[in-house]
C-alpha cells in the first residue's frame, strides 16, 4: 500500500501551496543569483549620500544574509540599466527645459536643438545644468522633481547622480566626480585631478608642480574651433605656455604643420629636430652678394628677445634660446643696385 501512496504521489500535480513555496523558493534563487551577478560587482548601485553618490559594498557573506524583499529593491533599481539614454549621456530620465517647456535626452541635445542648429537668431539660447527642475522617468513616463530614484516606479534614473549639477549618468566608469571650486562635474576620478586656483579650472596631477599658471585659462574658446573650452565635453591639453585648446583640435594643427600656439606664437612641441633641419638648409642656401651683409632686428616668440642678424629667405635664428620661432620687426635700408 505505502509503494501505492508513493506512486501516485509522483504522478499527481503538486497542490496550490506547494506550488507557491516551489515559485517563491525559484524566485528566491533568481534574485539571489542578480544580485550575486550584477549589483555586488564593483560597478555596483550608488546611492546618494549627501549630495552626491557612494557605492554599496558587501561581500558574499553578507549577501547570504539579505532578504528577499532587499534583493527586489536592488533588483528594482537596476532595471534598465543602459538601456536608455542619447548620445552624450547613459541615464533613464529625460529633462524638461523650464526655458523652453520641451522635453529633452539632456542639456546638449537642448543646446544643439535650441542653438547650434536653430535657424531663428532671435530664438537661440542654452540651457544652464542648474536650471533643470523636472524630469521624466523614461522606464514609467512619470513627470517629477530632480532625484536619483523614480517616486513612481522605483527605478534608479543614474548611478552616478549629482544634485548640484542635476545630473544622471548610468556609465559611472567615467569615474565623475563634482568639484565645488568648477561648480560642475567632471569624469576621470577626483584623486587624478586637482584644482588650480588661479587658473580656475581641474588640471591632471601630472601638472601640479610644474604648469604654468595663466588666470582663468579656460575660460575661454578653443582658438581653433571656437568651442567654450570649460565644459566641454571634448578632450583639452595644456599647451607647454599655460594656454588650452582641444586635444584634437591641436593635432589637426600638426597635420598642417603648425606648431605654435594660436594665442602667444610660442612653440608648443620640441622643435629641435626641425631646427636642424633649417640650420642645413640655409647653409645650403647662401644669399646673393646684395643681401649677404643685410641685418634685421627680430623677436623671438619662444623667447621674447629681440635680436640683429643677418637677413635669410628662408628663417632668422634667434641669438639667444636658437630658435628659428622668430618674427621681422624692423630691417636695416634695401640694398642699392648699380
Amino acid at each position: 500500500m505505502s509503494l501505492l501512496v508513493a506512486v501516485m504521489d509522483t504522478l499527481l500535480p503538486p497542490t496550490s501551496s506547494e506550488e507557491a513555496a516551489a515559485e517563491e523558493e525559484q524566485q528566491q534563487l533568481s534574485l539571489h543569483a542578480y544580485y550575486h551577478h550584477n549589483i555586488s560587482s564593483p560597478t555596483s548601485h550608488q546611492h546618494v549620500e549627501q549630495e552626491h553618490t557612494c557605492c554599496v559594498e558587501s561581500d558574499s557573506a553578507e549577501d547570504a544574509g539579505l532578504s528577499h524583499d532587499v534583493i527586489r529593491d536592488h533588483w528594482q533599481l537596476s532595471v534598465g540599466l543602459n538601456d536608455y539614454g542619447c548620445l552624450h549621456y547613459r541615464r533613464r530620465c529625460r529633462i524638461r527645459a523650464p526655458c523652453c517647456n520641451e522635453i529633452f535626452d539632456c542639456r546638449h541635445c537642448h543646446n544643439e536643438a535650441k542653438n547650434v542648429n536653430e535657424e531663428d537668431p532671435s530664438r537661440r539660447h542654452e540651457l544652464p545644468r542648474h536650471f533643470v527642475e523636472r524630469v521624466i522617468c523614461s522606464l514609467c513616463g512619470r513627470e517629477q522633481n530632480v532625484q536619483q530614484v523614480c517616486e513612481n516606479c522605483g527605478v534608479c534614473m543614474g548611478e552616478y547622480f549629482c544634485s548640484t549639477c542635476k545630473f544622471f549618468d548610468d556609465e559611472i566608469k567615467k569615474r565623475q566626480y563634482h568639484c565645488n571650486s568648477c561648480g560642475i562635474c567632471r569624469i576621470g576620478g577626483r584623486d587624478n585631478f586637482f584644482h588650480c586656483d588661479r587658473c580656475g579650472c581641474c588640471y591632471s596631477t601630472t601638472l601640479q608642480n610644474g604648469h604654468p599658471c595663466i588666470e582663468k585659462s579656460m575660460h575661454h574658446n578653443c582658438p581653433v574651433c571656437f568651442e567654450y573650452l570649460f565644459d566641454s565635453m571634448k578632450d583639452i591639453t595644456v599647451l607647454p605656455c599655460g594656454h588650452t585648446m582641444h586635444l584634437e583640435c591641436m593635432r589637426d594643427m600638426h597635420s598642417h604643420a603648425q606648431f605654435c600656439c594660436p594665442i602667444c606664437s610660442k612653440s608648443i612641441c620640441d622643435m629641435t629636430s626641425i631646427w636642424r633641419h633649417l640650420d642645413q638648409e640655409i647653409a645650403a642656401t647662401p644669399m646673393p652678394e646684395p643681401y649677404r651683409n643685410k641685418l634685421v632686428w627680430i623677436l623671438c616668440n619662444d623667447c621674447g628677445s629681440t635680436n640683429e642678424v643677418f637677413y635669410h629667405v628662408i628663417a632668422h635664428k634667434c641669438t639667444g634660446c636658437h630658435s628659428y620661432n622668430t618674427r621681422l620687426i624692423r630691417g636695416s635700408p634695401s640694398p642699392t643696385f648699380t
